[in-house]
């Protein structure tokens, strides 16, 4: 398979000092502060996280219905997601629901068939079904 069209640059760098909140730069210069405490409102990690599998099945969904040739009758796809902490240690994230919704002008057969192929197509959540090797690096 053939790549088309530019790469996009990937990757992100979090700073954060001894007080304040910290901030994450992406590779392309997008800022997202994170929220210092529960009761702040904001992103905080975890909340990356499930915004990543969401924007990115969105985006595989409207990929796949452009695939299908069917684009123009998609009027909106939706993904909620929200998961539930470990009981035990360490902490992580031990369970993922993910809600998807498909509005458009289609049979029932045809919105499995689109999040079907969104789910083949999301690097995100299949990247997190993987369990990728997590290196670091002190510099």
């Amino acid at each position: 398979m053939t790549i088309k069209g530019k790469v996009r640059p990937t990757g992100a760098r979090a700073e954060a000092g001894p007080t304040g909140q910290a901030e994450i730069v992406s590779a392309t210069g997008a800022r997202i502060t994170l929220s210092a405490s529960p009761s702040t409102p904001g992103y905080s990690p975890v909340d990356l996280l499930y915004a990543a599998v969401a924007g990115c099945l969105v985006q595989s969904l409207r990929i796949a219905a452009s695939e299908m040739k069917i684009l123009d009758r998609l009027r909106r796809a939706h993904a909620e997601v929200n998961g539930r902490k470990a009981p035990d240690g360490p902490p992580r994230i031990a369970h993922i629901d993910i809600g998807i919704e498909v509005d458009g002008d289609f049979d029932e057969a045809t919105k499995v068939a689109l999040v079907a192929r969104a789910k083949e197509l999301c690097t995100v959540s299949n990247t997190l079904a993987g369990l990728p090797e997590l290196v670091a690096v002190r510099r």
